[in-house]
């Protein structure tokens, strides 16, 4: 048993933020066991590692990170999203057909998520078995939680970066059976989008979907350039989410998510309702090469789930708690220049990136009895000058906080060392 004193701070709640200060976070056998304001007679012989002033939060989540792209991250941001993909992005995906490029970004990414405080993640990779594979047996070798999949694409693609699509299918269902049986870490189904991938190939993945129960990730009318050509190569089709739905991509029991959603149209939002998915908020890629902003508010107002991504490498930086603030400041952008009442603040986003994002991960997110002790030790950094609620110091960390600020790493109550993790993954 492990108990830990610091001032507390949740999300159970989209609307609020749950502190603690000074209080006590009893751990056992991975799992928090019970939170507390004051630490009762049972615990007195227990030692108890106190953490002063500083935060104790949830470990984040990031729903839609490419991490092929992580090399190219913060380049091409002049691009808009399709001479961005043609430019930077396949010819630097194709690079991951040597196993040694990949093992070398794939060691750097999974060290800079632990050491930004994300555990929990989805991740694109390549049309590249191998390569994918390996990515596969890092995260399990870092302890993380993840679900990631070969990247399906056979049409619309520069010839370098493409598959045929019984080649495409067949190297899926390969993946799917290899790597079902790990309990941290697994498979989900990932096409890239709908205007590179085929009918027969969506078909063949739908197939699957029902054959393994799989999960779904792909890319949901993140432009309106996007959204138009999915109608015109699929006019049988009213929307591109449709798409997935009617060629049976969303029968699976695995999580359904959708990255971006910028433009959702009344069919996307009764299907994002209906199959209970989750829409992955991108602000920073947003901001840079897709030139649209989510209707978060307005969508969480209709009861959709909406969790964080960084989509690295659109997005230029790693770190979830950016995210939570980028997402508070552009939501005003998108109310100055559309009104409505769009704006959401600090504990919405930071719900969104910890608690939302954490839930397809078996009870991780929250600081909170019978959930996982995937957790993070933030120093607190408000100026001792300017009496402040403790709430005030996650606000701090998230718009002028790094990765220095974070003290300690908890993955099912054990402390991790990024640099070591590294050391290890990187002999795999």
């Amino acid at each position: 048993m492990e108990i830990y004193k610091g001032n507390i701070i949740s999300a159970d709640s989209y609307d609020q933020l749950n502190v603690i200060e000074n209080g006590y976070v009893v751990v056992e056998n991975g799992f928090i066991k019970e939170v507390l304001s004051s630490l009762p007679e049972e615990y007195k012989d227990e030692k108890i590692t106190d953490y002063g002033d500083d935060l104790i939060i949830p470990a984040f989540s990031d729903l839609h990170i490419h991490g092929s792209q992580y090399a190219q991250r913060g380049l091409g941001m002049d691009k808009l999203l399709f001479d961005w993909l043609n430019e930077y992005t396949f010819p630097q995906e194709s690079n991951f057909r040597d196993l040694n490029y990949a093992k070398a970004i794939y060691a750097k990414l999974i060290r800079e998520l632990l050491r930004h405080g994300t555990f929990h993640v989805i991740l694109f990779t390549t049309i590249h078995y191998e390569a994918c594979d390996l990515l596969f047996k890092m995260l399990d070798k870092a302890g993380m939680y993840a679900y990631t999949g070969l990247v399906n694409m056979d049409m619309n693609s520069p010839d370098y970066y493409v598959d045929k699509t019984d080649e495409s299918l067949a190297k899926t269902e390969k993946f799917i059976i290899e790597h079902s049986d790990n309990e941290k870490v697994k498979p989900i189904l990932t096409p890239r989008f709908a205007p590179t991938c085929s009918k027969t190939l969506l078909s063949g993945l739908g197939e699957l979907a029902k054959k393994y129960d799989l999960g779904l990730q792909t890319h949901l009318v993140e432009s309106k350039a996007e959204a138009a050509w999915a109608k015109e190569l699929y006019p049988e089709f009213g929307s591109d989410g449709e798409i997935y739905e009617k060629l049976g991509l969303l029968q699976g029991s695995g999580p359904k998510i959708f990255a971006h959603v910028i433009f959702p149209s009344e069919v996307e939002e009764r299907i994002l309702s209906e199959y209970n998915a989750i829409s992955v908020h991108c602000p920073d890629a947003t901001s840079s090469v897709i030139a649209g902003i989510m209707p978060a508010k307005k969508m969480k107002e209709k009861g959709l789930r909406i969790a964080l991504g960084t989509d690295v490498g659109a997005g230029h930086f790693i770190g979830i708690y950016h995210q939570v603030a980028r997402a508070a400041q552009i939501s005003k952008m998108k109310d100055f220049y559309e009104g409505d009442d769009q704006t959401i603040n600090l504990a919405n986003a930071f719900y969104m990136g910890t608690a939302e994002g954490g839930s397809i991960f078996d009870r991780a997110g929250k600081i909170k009895k019978g959930y996982r002790f995937n957790a993070l030790v933030i120093e607190n950094m408000l100026d001792r000058e300017y009496e402040r609620p403790i709430s005030d110091a996650l606000e701090r960390f998230c718009y002028h906080g790094d990765d220095r600020n974070i003290k300690e790493r908890f993955i099912d109550g054990k402390k991790i060392d990024p640099d070591k993790v590294y050391e290890e993954i990187i002999e795999i």
